[in-house]
């Protein structure tokens, strides 16, 4: 039995199993540009607002009846009057 110290078993080839895939996974920052287009539009809109604008007209009448109220209109000035008006501007 001594002889039978080693072992008794004939060697054989290995068996070579297919690799166990250890993924150890890592992450680096990538920068992607992300664009948000802005586009501002200034809208008008008009608001109607009064604006209240007054005309007149003048009117010289001459009636030969008196007028209204008994009062005639003329474009002649009384000589009283014209002499008034002449004394003060010279006197200014």
């Amino acid at each position: 039995m001594s002889c039978h110290k080693e072992n008794p078993c004939p060697p054989v080839s290995p068996i070579v199993c297919e690799p166990i895939v250890v993924v150890r996974d890592h992450y680096v920052p990538q920068i992607v540009p992300v664009i948000h287009p802005i586009k501002v539009v200034d809208k008008i809109h008009c608001v109607p607002v009064e604006k209240h604008i007054y005309t007149y007209s003048e009117e010289e009448v001459v009636s030969d009846n008196g007028g209204y109220g008994g009062v005639t209109v003329s474009g002649k000035r009384s000589k009283k009057a014209a002499v008034r008006t002449s004394r003060s501007r010279r006197k200014k």
